[in-house]
């Protein structure tokens, strides 16, 4: 009797599972052209934020093949499209960016978030690299109201 339980809940599991992979969402992974950048104060805070941020604040993101598989695909997809509406870098001076807050989040810890860095350890910055990354946020980004305007055509 308790096979019989057992093996009914695994093949109601396997259906369900299969069954959320048909849901749409979550695996369009489109990355919309890059049409200008901010004007960057070095290119060393270009590529440390690119390492750290860029999948979900920039238009240049990396999908993971973890990404087409409901339900994690769902979760990286609304990750996706909350920091790309937060702060996006490839759509520069097009829409109001509030990047402003990118140095004190960072400094703050709560970026990158810690399941992005488990998944994604070349996202995870050293002491030094943090402290670099800040500066070069709040020298791009201004302050916490991201005042500058400065950006690149690319």
């Amino acid at each position: 009797m308790k096979k019989r339980v057992l093996a009914l809940a695994v093949g109601l599991l396997t259906v369900g599972f299969l069954a959320i992979q048909l849901v749409p969402y979550g695996r369009a992974h489109d990355n919309p052209p890059v049409t200008s950048e901010p004007q960057w104060d070095s290119p060393r805070t270009r590529e440390l934020f690119f390492r750290a941020c860029g999948d979900c604040h920039s238009n240049e993101t990396r999908w993971p093949w973890y990404s087409n598989i409901a339900p994690i695909s769902w979760l990286v997809q609304r990750d996706v499209d909350e920091g790309r509406a937060a702060c996006n870098v490839s759509e520069w001076g097009q829409a109001e960016q509030n990047c402003g807050d990118s140095a004190e989040t960072l400094a703050e810890g709560s970026m990158p978030p810690r399941s992005y860095v488990l998944l994604h350890p070349s996202a995870r910055l050293d002491a030094a690299e943090r402290d670099a990354l800040i500066q070069g946020l709040l020298a791009t980004f201004g302050g916490e109201d991201g005042e500058r305007e400065g950006f690149s055509r690319r």
